[in-house]
C-alpha cells in the first residue's frame, strides 16, 4: 500500500545544537523526520539532498538529543499520587505540584493521624484502610516506626504505610488484626517484639502478603495494578524529564494490566513508549507458565512502538536500608542480622534457565554484594550448559558489586544497571549504618563498571526515588550526599559517560539500541528537548538542565501541556 502524501513528508528540525550519542558524528545542527524516524542528520545542505521538506524552527534555541531512556522503574510513578505521600524529601507530582517532604517520625504520624480525623468527620466509613506511599525510617536514626506510632493516627481505621523501596510497610493494630497477623505468624519478615508480639513492621513480600491480599489490589503498593488515571500520570512526569521510553519492572501483565498498557500505548498522544517486565518472583506462574504467557503475549499483540514484551525481572533479595538486602561478610554495619531471600538461590537458578533457555532477557534485582555474587555464579552455571550470544542479562541495583565481580560480569557477557540514586539518597546512611565508610566509597561502582568493560546503565527505580534520568546522571557524575560528603571519587563518571548510560547504555540492556538511545538515520525520532545544554553544564549543574519536552516517533510534547491530576484523596 503507497503511502499518502502527508504520511510521507520530511520535516527537518533546527537547533541549537544537537547531541546525537554517535561517536562518529557527535553534534548536528539540523535533523530530518519522516514516518516516526530519523532520516538526516548534520547541516542543512545535507538535508536538502533528501529534495523537498518542511522547516521546522520551534527549536531554533534549544538543545536536542536522544529520548532519555529509564532502564528500572515502574509506571505506578504515576499512579501513587491517589495515596497521602509521606516520604522524607520533597516530590514532583505528574501536575506539577512539589509535595513537601516530612523529617521527622512525629511530623508522619501527625500527617496520618489528621487525614483519619478528616476522614472520620466527613463520615468515610470506619473500615476504608488509609493507605501512605514513600516513607522510610532510615533518616530517623535508630528509630523504627512501629504499631504504637500507628495507633496514634488510628485505633479503628486500618492504616498501612509503603516504605519507600518498595520492600517494607508498617502497619497499625487494626490493619494486623483484618490480616490475622498475631504473636504466633510464622513468616519470615514478619518484625516481632523481645516479647514475641507483632511491630507492625513487614519485610518483604510473603510477609506483606497478608496484608495484601485482605485490601485488594490497592494494598500491593509498588505491585499494585495501573489504571488509565496512572498510566497519564506517568506520562505526564516523564514528559518533564525528557524520559520517551521507560520500563515496568515488575508487571503482572495478567488480563487487566495488558489492556491497561495497550489502552495507553495505543492512543496517539501517549507519550511514552513502555517495556514492561514479566513478575517471574514470588507467587506468580512456574517459568513454564511465564514463558508461555510471554510468547502468547508476544504472538497477539506483535512488536508495535510503544509496548515491547520480552524481558524478565527476577529477585533474590531485598532492600539495603531496609535490611532485608543479602550482604557478604562482614554484614551490616551495625550489626543487623543479614537480609532475605526472596527467591531461593537454587529456585533462581532453575527459573533462569526455563527464560534463558526460551530466548527471554533476564533483569535480575540484586541489592546486597552476596545476592550479586550469587547471581553471577548461577548465570554461569546456566551459560556453561545453555550459551548464547549477546544475551544481555542484566544485573540491576547491583550496589555493592566490587571490581572482582564487575569482571567476572564482562567474561559472561552481562550488563550492569546501576541504582545511582541511592547514593545522594542513602548514602550518608550506608556509610554510617549499613555497609560502613570503606564499601559505601564504592557504593554504584559505575567506573569500576566501564573500566571492566561492562554495559552501563544507571537508573532511578521510581517511585522509590523520583523519575529524572538527568538527576540520575548528576549522582553518578558528582557522587555527593545530601551531608555533602564525596563516596568514592574515582568512582565519578565524566557527563559524557553518564548522558550515554541515560541513554545508549539503557538501550543497550533492553535490546533496543538498534532502534533508540542515538540521533542516527534509521533510528526512531525520539528527542528530548532542553533549554539549556548539558554537555556545557558545570557538574553540579547538570540536575538544573531545564527540559521543553519530548518527542517520540516524531510526535511532539510539550511538558506544560501534559501536566495530569491523577485522582484525589
Amino acid at each position: 500500500m503507497s503511502k499518502s502524501k502527508a504520511e510521507s513528508t520530511t520535516t527537518v528540525y533546527v537547533a541549537r545544537k544537537i547531541i546525537t550519542m554517535n561517536p562518529m558524528q557527535p553534534h548536528a545542527t539540523h535533523l530530518a523526520v519522516r514516518d516516526g524516524r530519523i532520516l538526516a542528520v548534520g547541516d542543512l545542505a545535507r538535508m536538502q539532498a533528501w529534495g523537498e521538506f518542511e522547516l521546522d524552527t520551534r527549536f531554533a534555541d534549544k538543545v536536542l538529543m536522544p529520548g532519555l531512556i529509564e532502564g528500572h522503574c515502574h509506571l505506578k510513578e504515576g499512579g501513587m499520587w491517589v495515596f497521602p505521600y509521606v516520604g522524607y524529601g520533597d516530590r514532583l507530582g505528574p501536575d506539577g505540584k512539589t509535595w513537601k517532604g516530612l523529617q521527622t517520625m512525629e511530623a508522619v504520624v501527625d500527617a496520618l493521624a489528621g487525614i483519619c480525623q478528616q476522614w472520620d468527620a466527613a463520615g468515610t466509613p470506619a473500615d476504608k484502610p488509609l493507605i501512605a506511599w514513600g516513607f522510610d525510617p532510615i533518616y530517623f536514626g535508630d528509630e523504627r516506626m512501629t504499631v504504637q506510632h500507628l495507633d496514634r493516627a488510628s485505633t479503628t481505621r486500618p492504616v498501612v504505610i509503603c516504605h519507600s523501596n518498595g520492600h517494607l510497610m508498617n502497619v497499625n493494630s487494626e490493619m494486623m488484626r483484618i490480616a490475622g497477623i498475631t504473636r504466633d505468624t510464622q513468616i519470615e519478615g514478619v518484625v516481632k517484639f523481645a516479647d514475641g508480639e507483632p511491630t507492625g513492621e513487614l519485610q518483604e513480600p510473603a510477609a506483606m502478603f497478608p496484608v495484601a491480599r485482605r485490601l485488594g489490589p490497592s494494598g500491593s503498593g509498588l505491585l499494585a495494578p495501573m489504571d488509565d488515571d496512572g498510566m497519564r500520570g506517568f506520562g505526564a512526569i516523564a514528559c518533564m524529564q525528557g524520559v520517551t521510553t521507560a520500563t515496568d519492572l515488575v508487571n503482572q501483565l495478567a488480563d487487566h494490566d495488558v489492556d491497561v498498557l495497550l489502552g495507553a500505548c495505543e492512543r496517539d498522544d501517549y507519550n511514552v513508549r513502555v517495556v514492561p517486565a514479566f513478575k517471574a518472583f514470588h507467587g506468580t506462574h512456574g517459568a513454564k507458565e511465564g514463558v508461555q504467557r510471554i510468547n502468547e503475549l508476544k504472538a497477539r499483540y506483535g512488536e508495535t512502538d510503544k509496548l515491547r514484551f520480552g524481558v524478565v525481572k527476577m529477585m533474590l533479595d531485598g532492600s539495603i536500608q531496609g535490611f532485608s538486602a543479602r550482604l557478604r561478610w562482614p554484614g551490616y554495619f551495625n550489626g543487623s542480622a543479614n537480609g532475605i531471600w526472596v527467591t531461593s538461590p537454587e529456585q533462581y537458578e532453575a527459573d533462569f534457565e526455563v527464560y534463558h533457555r526460551a530466548g527471554f532477557v533476564v533483569h535480575t534485582h540484586t541489592n546486597g554484594d552476596e545476592a550479586s555474587e550469587v547471581a553471577i555464579e548461577a548465570i554461569e552455571r546456566v551459560l556453561e550448559r545453555a550459551p548464547r550470544p549477546d544475551h544481555r542479562h542484566t544485573l540491576q541495583h547491583g550496589q555493592m558489586i566490587d571490581a572482582a565481580m564487575f569482571r567476572r560480569m564482562a567474561r559472561l557477557g552481562l550488563c550492569a544497571n546501576l541504582f545511582a540514586n541511592h547514593i545522594w539518597y542513602w548514602g550518608d546512611q550506608h556509610a554510617s549504618m549499613t555497609m560502613g565508610p570503606d564499601r559505601a566509597a564504592r557504593l554504584d561502582a559505575c567506573a569500576s563498571a566501564l573500566a571492566a568493560g561492562v554495559p552501563l546503565a544507571i537508573h532511578s527505580d521510581a517511585p522509590v526515588t523520583p523519575l529524572g534520568p538527568l538527576f540520575t546522571a548528576w549522582c553518578a557524575v558528582n557522587r555527593v550526599t545530601m551531608s555533602g560528603q564525596v563516596l568514592g571519587e574515582r568512582e565519578r563518571l565524566s557527563i559524557a559517560q553518564a548522558l550515554h548510560a541515560i541513554t545508549l547504555g539503557a538501550a543497550w540492556t533492553l535490546k533496543l539500541d538498534d532502534e533508540i538511545g542515538s540521533i542516527e538515520v534509521g533510528k526512531r525520532a525520539d528527542l528530548c528537548v532542553m533549554e539549556d545544554d548539558p554537555e556545557q553544564a558545570e557538574p553540579m549543574r547538570l540536575k538544573d538542565v531545564r527540559i521543553w519536552g519530548t518527542m517520540l516517533s516524531g510526535r511532539i510534547f510539550e511538558a506544560t501541556q501534559m501536566r495530569y491530576r491523577v485522582g484525589d484523596l
